[in-house]
């Protein structure tokens, strides 16, 4: 039970990374694992949601999260971190640049 007396089920689900070029060694997309707590109430309905696709809870949440994600307005979302992240507005010096392309596998034109 929560601070509010709510039963919660706690469910561990792969979340894609923001990176979302990175490969696994097997092929496939990388993946990252956030544990979730999730009122009885939403579990169930989830569950019964997930049965009727003929797929697991875990995979019909991870569809659920990616199909969010992907619907992602990226002009309203650089918008909101250019008024609130402005340290993403100061230019990176040529070895920071370097640096930032070698980790990241960038490379210049």
């Amino acid at each position: 039970m929560n601070e509010k007396g709510l039963k919660m089920n706690t469910v561990s689900t792969a979340l894609q990374p923001a990176a979302r070029s990175k490969k696994s060694a097997g092929g496939r997309e990388a993946s990252r694992r956030k544990l979730i707590d999730i009122p009885e109430g939403v579990f169930v309905n989830l569950s019964v949601k997930a049965a009727a696709m003929g797929m697991n809870l875990k995979k019909y949440i991870e569809q659920l999260l990616a199909d969010d994600a992907g619907d992602v307005d990226e002009e309203a979302l650089y918008r909101y971190l250019v008024k609130t992240r402005p340290e993403g507005k100061v230019l990176l010096n040529e070895r920071e640049q370097a640096d930032f392309e070698l980790r990241h596998g960038i490379k210049k034109l």
